[in-house]
């Protein structure tokens, strides 16, 4: 009908119609509903239930890491926004190192326990285990510890529960851990991703930190701060709304 037709013609087609076809959404099919029922089941019903298990002498808390967080240290701090600008920050940066950020969230009160390890092994977390999480729920007295982990290597399923079982053996702990592992490509269903995500947005953007250990004090007073006012996470996707999803009776 017509020889040629301008962008800023089709530019305006598109914003009339709403329509963006440089954006996307992507999801992801569960291809096996009965085994990812079978494991995320007990989880969201550990959410429900925290604060009563917690009464109880059951302490939910759900673990992963935070990995390959950089040090980038730019020409010039970020300038600050001021009305009608943004943050500025310079396109250029040095790298200064990077760390891995150990963090547990506790579900029935929204704290936040963490700590920098510059690798992401099986023995780094065994270290976060016994340094923070096995203490803290020591001083809190409770009877058992519902962990709620995913499958990385970095967690080792094949050896943790075993691992856990005979340190509680060896040192005595009045104290029974019991992992409950989410199913496979299922992080929207962990709490401590959702804390992961405002941590990034509060303090790793923009990204500037002169050295790692600013880095790493930065994250570790974010964490103090957010635990003086901590809130348990609204969660609201209950087993029902799962089992609906996936047509299961």
């Amino acid at each position: 009908m017509v020889v040629s037709i301008a962008a800023s013609t089709v530019g305006r087609w598109l914003a009339a119609d709403k329509s963006r076809p440089w954006r996307y959404h992507s999801w992801q099919h569960i291809l096996e509903p009965q085994a990812f029922l079978e494991r995320a089941r007990p989880v969201l019903r550990l959410y429900e239930q925290a604060k009563t298990l917690l009464e109880k002498g059951i302490w939910v808390i759900c673990a992963d890491e935070k990995t390959s967080i950089q040090a980038r240290k730019r020409p010039r701090k970020p300038d600050p926004a001021v009305p009608g600008h943004s943050v500025h920050v310079s396109h250029r940066y040095k790298r200064m190192g990077a760390l891995n950020l150990f963090a547990a969230l506790s579900v029935a009160d929204g704290n936040i326990f963490g700590t920098c390890r510059l690798r992401k092994r099986f023995v780094d977390f065994q270290a976060f285990l016994l340094g923070t999480i096995i203490p803290q729920a020591l001083a809190r007295g409770v009877r058992t510890v519902a962990l709620i982990l995913d499958n990385s290597t970095t967690h080792a399923p094949k050896q943790l529960e075993r691992w856990l079982k005979e340190q509680i053996e060896a040192n005595g702990w009045a104290l029974n851990v019991k992992v409950y592992w989410l199913p496979a490509n299922a992080s929207w269903l962990d709490q401590i991703e959702i804390w992961f995500s405002i941590l990034q947005r509060k303090l790793l953007q923009p990204n500037h930190f002169e050295r790692l250990g600013n880095l790493r004090l930065d994250i570790l007073s974010f964490i103090a701060y957010h635990n003086e006012t901590a809130k348990p996470i609204n969660w609201t996707y209950t087993v029902e709304k799962l089992e609906q999803k996936l047509g299961a009776n």
